[in-house]
């Protein structure tokens, strides 16, 4: 791939776009708003110019809603030898694109599985994606050629490329996507008018569950209504799992130790059939997930603590798997949790204590 031409330069385009241009291909960016794609190309996502002629791939990166009408904009006038687009919904844009009529063998869905809570091109990077699974859903009637363009853009952005179908697709996002979004939201939704003294006892469980609730509910809108039966259907199963919660919580409150066992048995069986979804979530670098053991350190709010527990760790030979830090409240401190090797956390442990860290038992 030498060219391409992103149309929609938001935060998934512009990231694109920026992969694509630090490996030396010439991207053309264009957008509903000229500025935005002003903005994109004085980040060096590419260029705001119109290309010359055709481009190797076109790659439209438009809301759900808009995505079938910008392709076959963009197929009908020729701009490109391959057509792609981006957007987290695969069956719905392709069945639109059909109805119109148009010749899809230079059509391929895709979906990279990234993304942030803030939008628009500034929120971009160059390695959004990577490392991060890029879905690709090609037909019977999808050239070799545009499929192989496509696996070029996933290499390029050092994404991994999962062959899927589109209503397969769509499912699955359902389930690890869309549907959290939903609960999380209306988990922080019970915050808005909780008091003051109830929220100042936040900790890490309740931002890890509420920290996507913080994304633009004008997108979401947009990804919601490309993709409702799903996601309805796993929120009534949602539904009776609280309902059966709530009446176990009940049976808790009773005076009668019968119906208190019950009601134990019941919030037993959804902690533990939740244990066996948790396991089931891919671990680091999508293998099947570890089980770390966690050094916990009391830091001070002041710059370099982070680098000097890093370099103390990598000192003492123990790679750091994973890092999460909690704030103390009203106070400048805080407890970073470093996720080890159990075999490294001992010979972590001690080599911090030597350096003059506080640990937490």
């Amino acid at each position: 791939m030498r060219t391409a031409l992103v149309i929609g330069t938001g935060l998934i385009g512009t990231s694109a776009a920026l992969a694509l241009s630090q490996r030396g291909v010439v991207v053309h960016l264009t957008d509903h708003d000229p500025e935005q794609a002003r903005t994109a190309a004085a980040l060096g996502a590419g260029t705001d110019e119109a290309p010359g002629g055709p481009v190797d791939l076109a790659i439209v990166a438009a809301p759900p809603a808009h995505v079938a009408a910008t392709l076959a904009d963009a197929m009908r006038r020729g701009v490109a030898r391959g057509y792609l687009d981006v957007a987290s919904v695969k069956g719905g844009p392709r069945r639109e694109l059909e109805a119109l009529g148009l010749d899809l063998s230079a059509y391929i869905g895709s979906h990279p599985m990234s993304g942030r809570e803030k939008s628009g091109p500034l929120a971009a990077t160059g390695d959004l994606f990577e490392g991060r699974p890029w879905v690709l859903t090609p037909t019977r009637d999808t050239d070799t050629e545009v499929l192989n363009l496509a696996l070029e853009l996933v290499s390029h952005c050092r994404a991994v490329p999962v062959v899927m179908d589109a209503d397969a697709h769509d499912r699955a996002v359902a389930l690890v996507s869309h549907m959290p979004h939903l609960v999380s939201s209306m988990v922080a939704a019970r915050l808005e008018n909780a008091e003051e003294a109830a929220v100042r006892l936040c900790g890490q469980g309740i931002r890890d569950v509420t920290r996507i609730a913080a994304s633009d509910p004008r997108m979401w809108i947009d990804i919601l209504s490309a993709n409702p039966g799903p996601v309805a259907d796993l929120l009534a199963d949602v539904s009776a799992d609280l309902d059966e919660t709530v009446q176990a919580l009940r049976a808790l409150q009773s005076s009668d130790e019968a119906k208190r066992r019950v009601g134990a048995r019941g919030i037993e069986d959804v902690l533990r059939r939740g244990n066996a979804g948790q396991v089931r979530v891919p671990g680091k670098h999508g293998a099947a997930p570890l089980t770390y053991e966690t050094v916990a350190v009391l830091i001070d709010d002041q710059p370099g603590q982070l680098a000097r527990i890093f370099a103390d760790a990598g000192a003492a030979g123990v790679n750091i798997e994973d890092v999460r830090i909690e704030h103390a409240t009203g106070q400048q401190a805080g407890l970073v949790q470093l996720m080890v090797d159990p075999k490294a956390a001992p010979v972590l442990s001690t080599a911090l204590r030597e350096r003059g860290w506080a640990l937490r038992q």
